[in-house]
């Protein structure tokens, strides 16, 4: 099945720029911080970005003191934005899906993946992959979709309400049925795969990784009362983040 490139879709990649350039964003209040807090230390360390998107963490990597960073997207408007506006002779971006990284050469001491992994279908393969291309020691991080909210796949409401309208539980189902499929975000047809949590430890310990970090970051008081709308996340996380070591 020909892997989809929805960030090429014009509508969704105008709607989801307009998202990311929102101040107040999930990305910003919860992914982002939590993994640079992740971050190993990047000082004289060759980077691999898979779905590295417009390149500002490319940029950022670089600044953090890595000495060479490749980024990696299957989205052309992505890349070209990436060229045009982060840019640096140390960064060498390629249009390659994540499933396909096998075909790089060299190595690489970290190896970060924000908010991608669960458009991949052969997700035992691309680990194998990232483990073959680490050094000795290095570093796989990676955030995803929380398989919480992978395996709803929009058949039912979301969310059970009061009569007030405030939510009091999202609605699971299907857990444990590991599948692709499609949701809507902007334009219909999204494709994702959930997977158990189970199976996405397990195949980081079945190719040989050694499991450093788990999160799943949640809102705090703070968060809340500042932005009220992100109360949702008391009930379940969006993203979990692993840190991993060759």
């Amino acid at each position: 099945m020909a892997k989809q490139n929805i960030y090429d879709n014009e509508t969704f990649f105008n709607e989801y720029s307009k998202l990311r350039e929102r101040e107040v964003n999930a990305n910003n209040l919860f992914e982002i911080p939590t993994l640079y807090a992740l971050m190993p230390d990047l000082e004289g360390k060759r980077v691999l970005d898979l779905g590295c998107g417009t390149g500002e963490r490319c940029i950022d990597y670089l600044n953090r003191g890595a000495i060479q960073v490749t980024g990696i997207d299957i989205s052309e408007k992505m890349l070209a934005v990436a060229k045009s506006q982060n840019s640096d002779p140390r960064i060498t971006y390629i249009k390659m899906p994540m499933e396909d990284i096998g075909t790089i050469d060299g190595e690489f001491d970290v190896v970060i993946s924000s908010l991608a992994l669960h458009y991949v279908e052969d997700f035992q393969g691309v680990v194998a992959n990232v483990y073959r291309l680490l050094s000795d020691g290095g570093i796989f991080l990676f955030s995803q979709e929380h398989p919480i909210n992978t395996c709803f796949s929009g058949e039912f409401d979301r969310w059970t309400c009061d009569e007030n309208g405030t939510k009091i539980y999202a609605n699971i189902a299907n857990y444990c049925v590991e599948k692709r499929y499609e949701s809507t975000w902007f334009v219909e047809g999204i494709q994702r795969y959930h997977r158990m949590f189970s199976t996405t430890i397990n195949t980081l310990a079945d190719a040989g990784f050694k499991i450093l970090r788990i999160e799943e970051p949640h809102a705090t008081e703070e968060i809340v009362q500042k932005y009220p709308d992100y109360y949702d996340l008391y009930h379940k996380p969006d993203f979990l983040f692993v840190k991993a070591c060759k």
